[in-house]
């Protein structure tokens, strides 16, 4: 299984959209910042077709030490979680059907 990295997706922009490897890159990373400082806010960024990235509260919980099997007390915190379209969904699932 591959993994398609920062390079890749650039150099992707760069064969399929015909402009210089610095503009490619310098297209992804505003991509990316803007992504970033959206979710940095609190706000969900959708991506139709793709999925939705949203930021959501973990309150206080309680959870247990594996060694020791004491309680341990959880501070909130904010999570940032992917739902996947149903586009997506069927796309990854029909990519699956035929390996």
């Amino acid at each position: 299984m591959n993994t398609l990295t920062r390079a890749g997706l650039i150099e992707k922009l760069y064969s399929h959209v015909g402009l210089s490897r610095n503009e490619s890159a310098q297209i992804l990373e505003d991509i990316l910042e803007r992504i970033m400082s959206t979710l940095e806010k609190g706000d969900s960024v959708k991506i139709s077709g793709f999925g939705t990235f949203s930021v959501r509260k973990k309150g206080t919980r309680v959870g247990r030490n594996p060694k020791t099997g004491k309680e341990v007390t959880i501070d909130p915190r904010l999570v940032l979680s992917f739902r996947p379209s149903q586009i997506l969904k069927k796309n990854v699932n029909k990519g699956m059907m035929q390996k």
